[in-house]
């Protein structure tokens, strides 16, 4: 019998966000090439008015949190969600895809009630 892999993409928490495996070796790689301290900084995950459905996901690299973030962490990479982004992106999964259409990260949101084909724009 041949042992089955683990598949990198898991449940999200109910009361957080999840990185894929994938998703946390292109942030490192990034991070690397942007001079991003990991000690520091982290990855900014968030949530804007705008978009083809009315919401639309920002991610951009932060040199630290802010006062009232939370904070997730996978191993050596931090993740920082301010409080209103929270409302819509908790439970959420963050991977990474590398197909031949496309490539980059991928919001695996269970609380966007529609999204676009952008990908980048959902309605909560």
């Amino acid at each position: 019998m041949t042992p089955v892999a683990e598949e990198t993409t898991k449940t999200a928490p109910a009361k957080g966000v999840l990185v894929t495996d994938r998703a946390l070796a292109r942030v490192r790689s990034a991070m690397a090439k942007e001079n991003i301290s990991p000690e520091q900084g982290g990855l900014r995950l968030g949530v804007q008015g705008g978009g083809c459905s009315g919401l639309s996901y920002n991610i951009r690299f932060d040199n630290q949190p802010r006062e009232r973030d939370r904070i997730f962490q996978f191993g050596d990479v931090r993740v920082f969600v301010d409080p209103k982004s929270f409302i819509y992106l908790h439970g959420m999964t963050l991977d990474y895809q590398e197909t031949l259409m496309q490539q980059g990260f991928v919001f695996v949101n269970p609380n966007a009630s529609k999204s676009c084909g952008c990908g980048t724009s959902f309605s909560g």
